[in-house]
């Protein structure tokens, strides 16, 4: 079905996008160095993306993937300076804007799906599970310098101190789970050592027994025997964080979609960046495994290379949060709400 509905909405969505104001330059053409830069959680799928294409790569273009956080990605794409933008959350409608008042045009493309995954130093022995009540006790704004100790959390669990570690306000996991758990992306208690480093949260939490924190899948996947994951008890029962799990819709409300944003005009100008998106999804499902995020299906990459074949443009999600949603709903959303002109 969506396959039948996707041919004729791209098509029309393509001509609609084909008009407008000149774009903006991400880059001069001949640039030897193309950046993928942005989310920490999608920075292992670049990284893999990247050496996928490198037997593939033309002779001295070489790509390079940085983690500087998702809102730090669209600052830069949105000035024209990035020619490929790592997002673990859609495009805001502010950022949205800027790239507009800036002539930046793009393709958002989804490319994986994560679970945010909460964890515990390997040695807790008490902590199995956590409901998102519990999450919203000890996160929301209210907590701050009040819910210090894991017995205010839960009162089974033992009465000493809680170390919390997490997102800084760069990242687009931040703004998810604050969403997701506490109702608004900045309602969010500020007593925690934030990074928008992945891996400094996972030392924050692997040298300290009384720790929690949350970040990506892929960063949970690549330290398991440091940390152990909580299962989360949501509107689909207590669910642990899986690739089964999230592409049955069932680790609600912390799965959300990963996606590529890509400059229009670095597609038209710089063929290495075409044929290094098209690569990446050609062998989507492997690469993700490989970055241990959560693959779409093969179908769906197909879907996905479609709506870059066709050159739809703009954000379907634009200043939305896509809580939980399933891989369908993604796509049906990404491509019908296309019909719309997205830039003016």
């Amino acid at each position: 079905m969506i396959a039948a509905r996707l041919a004729g909405s791209l098509l029309a969505a393509g001509l609609a996008a084909a008009s407008g104001a000149a774009l903006a330059q991400p880059a001069a053409p001949g640039a030897k160095t193309i950046v993928i830069s942005g989310s920490s959680t999608v920075f292992p799928f670049s990284q893999a993306a990247i050496e996928a294409y490198k037997p593939r790569a033309p002779k001295g273009v070489t790509f390079k993937a940085l983690a500087i956080g998702t809102s730090a990605g669209f600052r830069e794409f949105c000035s024209g300076k990035l020619s490929i933008a790592a997002a673990s959350r859609p495009i805001s409608s502010d950022e949205l804007k800027r790239c507009a008042a800036a002539g930046v045009r793009f393709i958002e493309l989804p490319v994986a799906f994560d679970a945010i995954t909460v964890v515990v130093n390997s040695s807790n022995s008490f902590a199995k599970q956590i409901s998102t009540g519990q999450l919203r006790t000890l996160w929301n704004r209210q907590a701050q310098g009040k819910v210090m100790r894991w017995s205010q959390v839960n009162p089974a669990w033992p009465n000493t101190p809680i170390k919390l570690c997490g997102p800084g306000k760069d990242s687009g996991t931040y703004d998810t789970f604050n969403k997701a758990i506490n109702g608004s992306t900045t309602d969010s208690r500020q007593d925690y050592t934030a990074s928008e480093d992945d891996n400094v949260l996972v030392a924050c939490v692997a040298k300290n027994p009384g720790a929690l924190a949350y970040f990506g899948y892929d960063y949970y996947q690549a330290n398991r025997s440091r940390l152990r994951a909580l299962a989360v008890q949501g509107s689909t029962g207590t669910v642990l964080p899986s690739a089964e799990s999230v592409q049955a819709s069932r680790y609600l409300p912390l799965s959300r979609p990963l996606f590529f944003y890509v400059n229009d005009q670095a597609l038209k100008s710089n063929p290495a960046v075409r044929t290094m998106v098209s690569a990446t999804l050609e062998r989507g499902v492997k690469i993700a495994q490989q970055a241990g995020v959560i693959p779409l299906k093969d179908s769906t990459y197909r879907l996905v290379t479609n709506k870059l074949y066709r050159n739809v443009l703009g954000s379907a999600f634009a200043g939305k949060l896509p809580i939980g949603l399933t891989v369908g709903q993604v796509l049906e959303r990404s491509f019908d709400e296309h019909k719309k002109p997205q830039f003016r």
